[in-house]
């Protein structure tokens, strides 16, 4: 859609979703020569790529825009991150989601500012050709169904000026739009404090080795620290409350998570050849230390409490809401039926793990089973080995002569199936 489209007087206001990136800094400056007013919002989700977060205002302002603020996310992330820990809700190749999750976050804390000033078209800076423009039109569509999106790289006027990211690189520079050129001429990063995505530019031709990407949560897993570190995660119904034994709030979990991990090269590097929603392959680096440390422990302790039939059941959630994260549809009906039915789980989800880090691997070192620290461990010593517990290995006879039953009608009736 063109942006003259969108508004239904000639008084054009924008509202922008802006990261402070080379197509944020485009935007807003192409918008703004078309005299429109852009008023832009940058939500902190604890940025790690950002130094400073009040640099992005300077972009943003300095490429046209009559304001720019910046928003408090960091909590929400934070609630939001758990639930993908909790579902396990990995898409392809283990990519935990960090992107997709951040977008509906987003677009919930920019909306109510939006109607406080009155603003009701939303635009962002996401391709065409991906998920992300899929994920800020949905989130918006769900939580207000008047405002309006507009997306350039959808807009055939914007497109024709820039085709690709060259041109825009190009137009910054004709027009001394302060961008980051030394990252934007590579590839291209988007963060926040549950893991950076890389992608776009010289990551797109696979030919090439990744390890050119500068990761900024870790250290690639082979230039990591040469000796394996224990840390200890104590959950309490699905939340982690304490790691070596120091309380921390949510986010502060994260934080703490993410520099232990990043220190080994846990979840450094990530390389997925991904299906993006839209139908085509790309590829994407992914950097997720502290989601990959919290969330291997939080396996660990389900393995101890979910029995067969609510492991199969969890399964299905986990790929449910993954999917759904992924394609955008966090906030939607099927999410929440999803989500509520793992609060059936979480709230059995306590224990203490303990794990071992080295050279990019969560290993499980150990755990507290006993009664006050995993009140709901199904692990028992009926399954050894020596002669103990309440299990009768003769009991198994009968077991077997039931299930032998079919077994001995099926190869009776399909004995040609294996020549």
């Amino acid at each position: 859609m063109n942006w003259k489209e969108l508004s239904q007087t000639q008084d054009y206001v924008f509202a922008g979703a802006v990261s402070g990136g080379l197509d944020s800094c485009t935007v807003a400056h192409w918008l703004s020569a078309k005299d429109v007013d852009v008023h832009c919002f940058t939500v902190d989700l604890g940025q790690p790529d950002e130094k400073k977060l009040d640099d992005v205002s300077t972009r943003m302002l300095g490429s046209g825009a009559k304001s720019s603020n910046i928003l408090d996310g960091k909590n929400d992330l934070a609630e939001a991150g758990l639930k993908v820990i909790q579902s396990q809700a990995r898409y392809e190749g283990g990519y935990w989601n960090t992107t997709g999750i951040a977008r509906p976050v987003t677009v919930q804390q920019i909306l109510p500012e939006m109607k406080k000033q009155n603003i009701d078209v939303l635009f962002h800076g996401a391709t065409g050709r991906g998920n992300d423009q899929v994920r800020f039109q949905l989130a918006s569509n769900m939580i207000n169904p008047n405002v309006k999106v507009y997306a350039p790289w959808r807009d055939q006027e914007f497109l024709q000026q820039f085709p690709g990211r060259q041109q825009m690189l190009d137009y910054c520079e004709t027009n001394s739009i302060p961008i980051k050129p030394s990252k934007e001429s590579r590839y291209s990063t988007d963060a926040n404090f549950l893991g950076l995505t890389h992608e776009a530019g010289d990551l797109e031709n696979i030919s090439i080795s990744p390890d050119f990407v500068e990761t900024i949560m870790g250290e690639w897993p082979w230039n990591a620290k040469e000796n394996p570190d224990y840390v200890t995660i104590k959950w309490d119904k699905g939340v982690p409350v304490e790691i070596n034994g120091t309380q921390l709030s949510l986010v502060d979990a994260f934080t703490t998570a993410n520099k232990i991990a990043g220190d080994h090269g846990v979840g450094i590097g990530t390389h997925v050849i991904e299906n993006r929603f839209v139908g085509i392959k790309s590829r994407g680096i992914y950097e997720s230390p502290g989601m990959e440390l919290l969330g291997q422990s939080y396996e660990f302790l389900l393995q101890f409490i979910l029995d067969r039939r609510s492991r199969e059941l969890f399964s299905d959630l986990s790929s449910t809401i993954s999917r759904q994260i992924y394609q955008g549809y966090w906030l939607d009906l099927s999410t929440s039926m999803s989500l509520k039915s793992l609060d059936l789980i979480t709230q059995f989800a306590t224990g203490t793990i303990q794990v071992k880090l080295y050279k990019g691997g969560v290993y499980f070192d150990s755990a507290d089973d006993s009664l006050n620290s995993m009140p709901h461990s199904l692990y028992t010593n009926d399954g050894s080995m020596e002669d103990e517990g309440g299990y009768d290995h003769s009991d198994a006879e009968g077991f077997l002569n039931v299930l032998g039953v079919s077994a001995k009608n099926f190869g009776e009736k399909f004995k040609n199936l294996r020549s």
